[in-house]
């Protein structure tokens, strides 16, 4: 015969039979839920439409939704660096308080250099709140992608200071001066990969969200015939009229974002990403930082709309 005692919490303190043997066991613990996988986001280039980043990663965190690794270009690489350093805070007060004469005021020419602006201003605003502080030092993983000017190569900085890691990463040719750092000359990354989502998929993430800000800017790349007559040259007067002149400056830019768009295009046709955010930002012009406002509210909006996405493909991954 055998004699059951139990606890009021339904333990079983004795098991017992004929011989005295006993034993003492307890039920099984619930099993707990799989936990959904963070995500890995890439975040592109794309100078002052950039600040949409900031919007995307406050849509992310309200929802809960944890972010893994970021892979940035440009200026997709100081606003993940800001993030993972816990200086989001920071940056967006920064980006929301400059006008055009401020940004001015942080601009310093060049004279004879490789770049319009040394941009040493600015690193002294960075300095501020990012000093000291290493990529490996940061709790997730964190990649910012640069070009080489020498050999053309796209060399991904994922060790050493934060600082110059971003600086390289944004140096657009013509405007900011090349980085040096460990005998490479660094510029912007967006010459070579626009929105990293080979990174993310090079470090085998499970869920990869890519950021493309120049998604709307130019639409289906097209060949137009047109006849090369000399007074569409020489008299400006015969323009379209919604196309305004363009400085040296401008011109240099918006080369820049041609090669970014197609760029990019062929990169993402050939490495996808899982999902894809596209905000809508085609009327704010490169230099334009002056919009941080408008940006960030446009990316916060295309993160909200696609929450329900993120959320199945991270449902998908539990099952």
């Amino acid at each position: 015969m055998l004699n059951w005692t139990f606890t009021r919490s339904n333990q079983i303190t004795d098991l017992s039979g004929p011989d005295g043997a006993s034993i003492s066991t307890t039920p099984p613990e619930p099993a707990t839920p799989p936990q959904k996988p963070k995500i890995a986001i890439a975040l592109g280039g794309g100078a002052a439409r950039g600040w949409a980043h900031i919007g995307v990663l406050r849509a992310l965190d309200e929802e809960g939704i944890e972010v893994g690794m970021i892979a940035g270009t440009s200026i997709g690489a100081l606003v993940g660096g800001c993030y993972l350093a816990g200086k989001l805070d920071e940056l967006e007060a920064f980006a929301r308080s400059l006008t055009v004469r401020r940004i001015a005021g942080l601009l310093d020419f060049a004279i004879g250099g490789a770049g319009l602006f040394g941009g040493l201003r600015l690193t002294k605003r960075m300095q501020e709140h990012l000093e000291g502080l290493s990529i490996e030092g940061l709790d997730r993983p964190f990649i910012a992608v640069a070009t080489e000017v020498h050999s053309g190569h796209e060399v991904w900085l994922e060790k050493g200071s934060l600082i110059t890691a971003i600086r390289a990463s944004y140096a657009l040719p013509g405007i900011f001066e090349p980085i040096k750092a460990n005998g490479r000359t660094l510029i912007d990354g967006a010459l070579v990969n626009p929105v990293p989502v080979s990174v993310c998929r090079a470090h085998e993430q499970q869920l990869v969200v890519a950021v493309n800000l120049n998604y709307d800017l130019y639409g289906r790349s097209a060949v137009v015939k047109h006849s090369a007559g000399a007074e569409s040259v020489d008299n400006p007067a015969k323009e379209p009229p919604h196309h305004s002149r363009l400085g040296m400056t401008s011109v240099m830019v918006q080369a820049f974002n041609i090669i970014q768009d197609r760029i990019s295009r062929a990169r993402l046709a050939g490495d996808p990403p899982d999902l894809a955010l596209h905000p809508k930002l085609n009327d704010i012009g490169l230099s334009e930082f002056h919009r941080a406002g408008e940006a960030i509210d446009r990316g916060y909006l295309e993160a909200k709309a696609r929450l329900v996405e993120i959320r199945r493909m991270q449902e998908a991954l539990v099952r």
